[in-house]
């Protein structure tokens, strides 16, 4: 069934306009004891986005949270919820994530038998529509479907845990994604996830990553909506 769209757009329109970046903090780094305080101290930060990981204990060696969590958070957040499925058989959940408030609905390439489909559903809601590639994955398993996707989100670490060493193919890896989205003029965004800091965020930026997930470096500094700004304000 489609749904009336309901998606905020006007990230997209910026960031394709102005040529900026935008910053995605992790919440699977935030303090789950006081996670209202760390999500109102993201509304009111630089930040463009929350990035949301849903881990099942199948696709990926951990589990994170759900729709409930995700409803809860989608009441008080102020910025698109950017949620990243790392579940097996995603189709299953869809709507389920459309109605608990998600505004981007990114899913993994290895998790998916039937791509085109997954992401015909999830534009179907009105909702963004990404694609998570593995580090190990090619990016040449993109070709046939990067004019339809809105994002392409680069696994920078293995997937599973938040804090892991950043891996140094990823610029590799964006060089040859901004290729491939040149060559077929899409309108992706390139975003990285994983190992995020601010002694990177500047080389991935000048690569072509669009959007920068952050978790540890926003959620363990003492002051995170500094680091925010900090990292809004790199430019290439």
């Amino acid at each position: 069934m489609i749904k009336e769209v309901k998606f905020f757009s006007f990230n997209f329109f910026i960031l394709l306009i102005f040529m900026t970046h935008l910053i995605a903090p992790s919440l699977l780094s935030a303090n789950f004891l006081n996670l209202e305080n760390d999500i109102v101290m993201i509304n009111n930060s630089k930040a463009d986005w929350f990035h949301l990981d849903v881990m099942d204990g199948s696709f990926v060696p951990n589990i994170s949270f759900g729709l409930p969590v995700i409803s809860q958070i989608k009441k008080i957040s102020k910025k698109p919820l950017d949620v990243h499925l790392m579940i097996i058989e995603p189709d299953k959940y869809i709507e389920q994530f459309y109605n608990a408030g998600a505004d981007i609905l990114s899913v993994h390439f290895e998790a998916c038998t039937h791509l085109n489909r997954t992401i015909s559903s999830i534009k179907s809601y009105g909702m963004k529509a990404g694609v998570v590639l593995n580090p190990h994955t090619n990016i040449n398993v993109l070709e046939d479907i990067i004019s339809e996707v809105d994002l392409v989100l680069l696994m920078s670490v293995n997937p599973g845990f938040g804090g892991q060493k950043f891996i140094e193919n990823t610029y590799n890896k964006i060089n040859k994604l901004k290729n491939l989205i040149n060559a077929a003029q899409s309108k992706a965004l390139i975003e990285i996830d994983g190992g995020v800091d601010l002694n990177n965020a500047l080389k991935l930026i000048e690569c072509g990553a669009d959007v920068l997930v952050a978790g540890n470096t926003v959620f363990s500094s003492s002051t995170p909506q500094l680091t925010i700004e900090k990292l809004k304000q790199l430019t290439n």
